[in-house]
């Protein structure tokens, strides 16, 4: 049985602090909704390495969480066999920065490293770091 992103990012269980963000947004739905969305997807582990005062203040301002959430969410359903190098648009709408290197992903700072976990509305991505915008 499929489920949506939401669902199966906190079936994962090691997105809960991704979970709090998501909910703290009021972006739940939309990443419930239909899509396709590809969402690079930051672990709690990643999450841990901002500040704990910083994320705090972070998960308080609504606009900001929005802003950095969105950052991490690109429309269509990009596999990891498709990923290109380069510039890359969000939902936020700044560009992200794909780069490959020997196969192995990065976007912005960030490595991918875990890739393809397929949901009914579109795919996740795992990486290792919380991706800012500019």
């Amino acid at each position: 049985m499929m489920t949506n992103i939401v669902d199966t990012a906190i079936a994962a269980g090691n997105f809960k602090t991704l979970a709090t963000a998501l909910t703290a947004a009021d972006l739940i739905s939309t990443l419930q909704g239909p899509g396709p969305f590809t969402v690079f997807a930051p672990t709690d582990e990643a999450f841990a390495k901002i500040p704990k005062e910083k994320l705090d203040a972070l998960l308080k301002d609504k606009a900001a969480l929005t802003k950095v959430l969105t950052y991490h969410v690109v429309s269509g359903k990009v596999m990891a066999h498709d990923v290109k190098a380069g510039p890359c648009k969000t939902v936020q709408g700044d560009d992200i920065a794909v780069t490959v290197d020997n196969g192995k992903v990065k976007v912005d700072s960030a490595n991918v490293t875990k890739t393809d976990i397929v949901a009914d509305n579109g795919v996740i991505h795992v990486i290792d770091a919380v991706l800012m915008p500019k």
